[in-house]
């Protein structure tokens, strides 16, 4: 079922999402499926539970190809429970990002390059990776949801923010709805 993404002024995402604590039960199978049946109507390269008014510590993201996102690289779609994030070095990234509770903006994060992420699925089973460049950026991005952090909390050159119809006026209007 495809579920309402609540929008930047919404005290419901200011808020730290509770860890998960029971696995492979209907209700979190559901919520994951709508997630997944959220994220692709909106071509969302990602989507935290907190964004459809869950606070529990769920995270899905990944794609082939996204038209939000044309030049990006596959990114394994996964389900991400009580996710651990830990820099595998110091070295930062800039790079562009919206989101679907920020729809119609970008703006210019500094980032994490690479990075490794721990926790679960949907069943309980640990999950253990490093990621990289956009995979990375889309792990922190989705994560941060989770402790009440949109992407324009981060942005700390404002010359670099605004609305993708004027930033990439070449973009598919139907695909820049972040």
């Amino acid at each position: 079922m495809i579920r309402e993404i609540l929008k930047m002024g919404d005290p419901r995402l200011l808020r730290v999402a509770a860890p998960v604590e029971h696995f492979d039960t209907p209700q979190l199978h559901e919520l994951v499926a709508d997630m997944f049946d959220t994220m692709r109507a909106a071509n969302g390269a990602g989507l935290a539970a907190p964004q459809i008014g869950v606070d529990l510590q769920v995270v899905i993201f990944g794609f082939g190809q996204n038209p939000r996102y044309p030049d990006a690289p596959t990114v394994p779609e996964t389900v991400l429970i009580n996710p651990i994030i830990t820099p595998v070095s110091q070295d930062m990234e800039e790079g562009w990002e919206g989101c679907l509770s920020v729809p119609g903006m970008r703006g210019v994060v500094s980032r994490y390059s690479m990075l490794r992420y721990e926790g679960f699925d949907q069943y309980g089973q640990p999950i253990d990776r490093v990621a990289e460049g956009f995979h990375a950026r889309v792990v922190q991005h989705e994560c941060d949801h989770l402790i009440g952090k949109l992407y324009p909390m981060r942005v700390t050159d404002f010359s670099k923010f605004g609305f993708t119809s004027v930033l990439f006026p070449d973009l598919d209007p139907a695909a820049a709805d972040d």
